[in-house]
């Protein structure tokens, strides 16, 4: 008797992120590849939807050919996964806000009509807003690209966002966060479906991490660039990445600023959200993972020039904010053939 087919639906409009559709979908083909070579029948039916349906083009200019999206759903689909870009979700900049487009919108509703045959949702990158705009997220976890978890957070609070997750599941709904996190994604649905065995086996042929260490904090250098609106604190900022080797007491950094103890406390707290004694821990893990990406210093090289006590604290620093070691950071992230 055959294996019933698992349905995996794609959504896609214009100016979606290719990769946020190509990589998971690869993450099931590999997996179907694997069950035929261990002499299992393919589960996994792989399809892309569009609203209208017909050529789609990416944000990248990669065009797909998409099958109109039926009014209603006449049977189950497994997983439905949404992919994010500019074609449902603008981020904030210095001159505009943040925006939906009547994209998201369409997709939401057409979300919201066929929730009940639908038997896992997903999200890859900024398609979080669309199914945040459906009120499926709400009282639940969720994550997106790092560069968009903030606005996410204040946009819609009854979502519990969880900014370091690669990808987060609760009950029937996955969400991931940026670009290659939708592998991850995928990855933990097809180890959910068929086991361990076949999901190490996807992996390994995809050459990719099974579980990669770590958070997406890790990709962010969200502190060197923050300017929190006041040119001081981008300028007290470039003055701790100048002296990382010296003590970067609070007192010295008040007076760096020419203010008391307690006003820079103060002031920096506010602008920033954080303290100031972790914003130069920031800045050093930062400073670290650049020269450890150079591959060009050991750990111990490292810990000197960015100003850690000895490696066991950079170490602790490390895990602290990164969930990953520097030995383990070093693995993923130096140069090829450095």
């Amino acid at each position: 008797m055959a294996h019933p087919a698992h349905q995996v639906w794609f959504l896609v409009f214009d100016q979606f992120q290719l990769l946020d559709v190509s990589g998971p979908l690869q993450v099931f083909a590999t997996a179907n590849d694997e069950l035929r070579l261990a002499g299992r029948p393919a589960v996994y039916e792989t399809a892309v939807y569009g609203l209208e349906g017909g050529a789609t083009c990416s944000s990248s200019g990669v065009e797909v050919l998409a099958r109109p999206l039926p009014k209603r759903l006449a049977r189950t689909v497994q997983t439905l996964v949404v992919p994010g870009g500019p074609g449902v979700f603008r981020p904030a900049t210095p001159s505009c806000k943040a925006a939906d487009t009547p994209a998201a919108a369409a997709l939401a509703r057409w979300i919201q009509r066929a929730s009940p045959r639908i038997e896992r949702l997903a999200s890859v990158c900024t398609g979080a807003f669309v199914l945040a705009h459906t009120g499926l997220l709400d009282g639940a976890g969720a994550v997106t690209h790092w560069a968009a978890c903030e606005q996410l957070s204040s946009r819609f609070p009854a979502i519990a966002v969880q900014p370091d997750a690669i990808y987060f599941r609760q009950g029937r709904v996955w969400t991931s966060a940026g670009v290659t996190a939708g592998i991850d994604m995928a990855l933990g649905m097809v180890e959910a479906d068929l086991g361990r065995d076949i999901v190490m086996a996807v992996a390994k042929k995809l050459v990719v991490f099974y579980k990669r260490p770590g958070g997406q904090s890790q990709f962010s250098s969200a502190l060197l660039e923050q300017t929190a609106g006041d040119e001081r604190i981008t300028r007290l900022h470039a003055w701790i990445a100048e002296h990382l080797r010296s003590d970067l007491n609070v007192a010295r950094m008040a007076d760096q600023m020419g203010m008391t103890l307690r006003t820079f406390a103060r002031f920096y707290t506010t602008h920033t959200g954080t303290t100031p004694a972790h914003a130069v821990e920031r800045i050093r893990l930062e400073k670290a993972c650049r020269l450890i990406e150079a591959h060009r210093h050991s750990n111990k090289a490292v810990a000197v020039q960015c100003g850690f006590n000895s490696e066991e604290v950079m170490r602790r620093a490390f895990m602290r904010h990164l969930n990953v070691s520097p030995k383990g950071y070093r693995e993923r992230f130096a140069a090829a053939g450095a």
